[in-house]
């Protein structure tokens, strides 16, 4: 029996196990502060200007926000780069932002797994370091054969916000090694040395639901035993997955967004976790935030509001996701409007 197979069984005993842990229900409780469209942006570093720009990866700067969005320059491969900008808070707190935006593309494809581009950052921050968990859509070599793949990536950038390294992630054992067909949507709980716990999302024989496990950061390796599933998808969904990275709350809880696919119109909604330091579920709401309007429904994709920045200011949770693969969305709910919507499995 091979590493998928083993994982295969976990997965069928969560989704036999733990159906029915959410309900098909929305309660919209975030507020549209504003949007950040393609005509928006001027990038410096590139002469060209982006055609959409989407999925946000976002870090909390005391009274700033940093936003790395996926950028893409043209529809004939739809291929992606991530960029980097910063907004203030209380422009975000207004409605209105200083325009143009000036963006710097830091991330572009450059090597096989990521040829056909760099898709959905999720950041984390440790000392000097910062590292982006991202989705290369690309191809790797297998038995000869060239094979398309999502691969999860990592990128690390220095203190000037240079790439300094990256590569993908292989699941591993003491004999074999394991490259899902897609790994994506995963974000750092925590870093002890080369050693990070993470929530992530292997596609296993088909089936995408979500994971949590504990990688080298420096070999870029997950070890098969440490993989467990979180929850499943439910009967009324085709998958679900991560949408965010993490907003520590306590010592031991953490939040985090996820995002489900739904069977009768396609549509993603979104939600909130509340998971520890191992990434195992203590809590979870039912749908919080969908798309709604003219302007979140039409897009490339439409009917999508998908990840990937999750912010704590004060008494507020900041959402920045991505629109219908066509621009930025900044939602905000009140925290404990969040928490009171929380359904509790342990503590």
């Amino acid at each position: 029996m091979n590493i998928e197979r083993r994982l295969a069984r976990k997965q069928y005993n969560i989704i036999k196990n733990m159906s029915g842990l959410r309900k098909p229900k929305l309660e919209d409780i975030f507020e549209r502060r504003l949007y950040i469209v393609p005509s928006d942006i001027v990038v410096e570093n590139f002469q060209r200007s982006p055609v959409v720009v989407f999925n946000p990866g976002a870090l909390h700067m005391k009274d700033r926000i940093l936003i790395f969005p996926r950028l893409i320059f043209d529809y004939y491969k739809y291929v992606s780069s991530i960029g980097i900008f910063e907004v203030e808070i209380s422009e975000i707190l207004k409605g209105a932002l200083n325009k143009p935006i000036h963006t710097t593309i830091i991330l572009w494809p450059q090597l096989l797994w990521e040829f056909l581009g760099c898709e959905d950052p999720r950041i984390y921050s440790f000392k000097n370091r910062m590292f982006i968990l991202y989705t290369g859509k690309g191809y790797c070599y297998e038995e000869g054969q060239l094979r398309r793949k999502d691969f999860l990536g990592l990128a690390e950038l220095n203190e000037s916000k240079r790439i300094i390294r990256k590569g993908f992630f292989k699941i591993i054992n003491r004999t074999e090694e394991f490259i899902p067909e897609s790994n994506k949507d995963s974000a750092i709980i925590g870093i002890h040395g080369e050693e990070a716990t993470l929530l992530t999302r292997p596609e296993i024989e088909r089936q995408r639901i979500c994971w949590r496990g504990v990688a080298d950061i420096s070999k870029l390796t997950i070890e098969e035993n440490t993989l467990e599933p979180v929850f499943p998808l439910e009967k009324w969904e085709i998958k679900v997955g991560w949408s965010t990275d993490v907003v520590r709350l306590s010592k031991n809880e953490y939040l985090v967004g996820w995002h489900a696919v739904l069977k009768e119109d396609l549509s993603y909604r979104n939600g909130i976790a509340l998971v520890d330091d191992q990434g195992e579920l203590l809590a979870i709401s039912d749908y919080l935030l969908a798309p709604r309007g003219l302007q979140e429904e039409y897009g490339d994709r439409p009917l999508v509001i998908f990840g990937d920045g999750l912010i704590k200011h004060k008494e507020s949770l900041f959402w920045i996701g991505g629109v219908s693969d066509y621009c930025i969305g900044v939602f905000t709910a009140r925290l404990d409007s969040v928490l009171e919507r929380l359904r509790w499995l342990k503590g």
